[in-house]
């Protein structure tokens, strides 16, 4: 089935297509949420809320593509993920000076690792550094966009990104030398 034809039947009300469609992404959207939810129970309570958001929202959803639908989706679960976010922690984290602020940043650190270690690294991130993280490098928000959502200035989300990226270079270079060790 079409995506398009898909959707115009949620639309109508269609359980069938509805449980078709989560069916469809429910996986998929998992591991988005998860990216912001440490909780596995939490990023299923944000995934379920954000399907239930877009069978509500599909009645004013103006179709343009498979790719900009499933964009459209997928910025539904973000949000419902800051949602949790918000409503479960303190947004901004501080970290002490020595873990990320001293940390010169080689932007090439993150090329030489499988992106399974990279997201596992980022799990370890504080939540105010993880989330502007996903937001910006994964998700490819602006810092502007980033700080209407979050509620923060523009100069927070780059701090906030910054040493997110010293903390998780740090991570990655001590679970590289464990490793490299625990092989030998």
């Amino acid at each position: 089935m079409e995506l398009k034809q898909l959707i115009s039947e949620c639309a109508s009300g269609s359980i069938t297509a509805q449980r078709y469609l989560f069916d469809l992404y429910a996986n998929r959207f998992m591991l988005v949420c998860l990216r912001y939810l440490k909780q596995k129970e939490d990023a299923e309570e944000a995934l379920m809320n954000g399907f239930l958001q877009i069978y509500k929202s599909l009645d004013r959803f103006d179709w343009k593509s498979d790719i900009a639908t499933i964009a459209w989706m997928k910025k539904i679960m973000v949000n419902e993920c800051l949602i949790g976010i918000r409503s479960k922690h303190r947004f901004l984290t501080v970290v002490e000076e020595h873990d990320a602020e001293n940390v010169s940043i080689e932007e090439t650190i993150f090329d030489n690792f499988e992106v399974k270690l990279i997201l596992k690294c980022l799990e370890q991130l504080p939540v105010g550094y993880r989330t502007v993280f996903n937001l910006y490098v994964i998700e490819c928000f602006s810092h502007k966009e980033i700080a209407d959502l979050l509620k923060i200035s523009e100069g927070t989300s780059k701090s906030q990104l910054s040493k997110a990226r010293g903390l998780l270079q740090k991570i990655i270079l001590q679970q590289n030398n464990y490793t490299n060790h625990a092989a030998k």
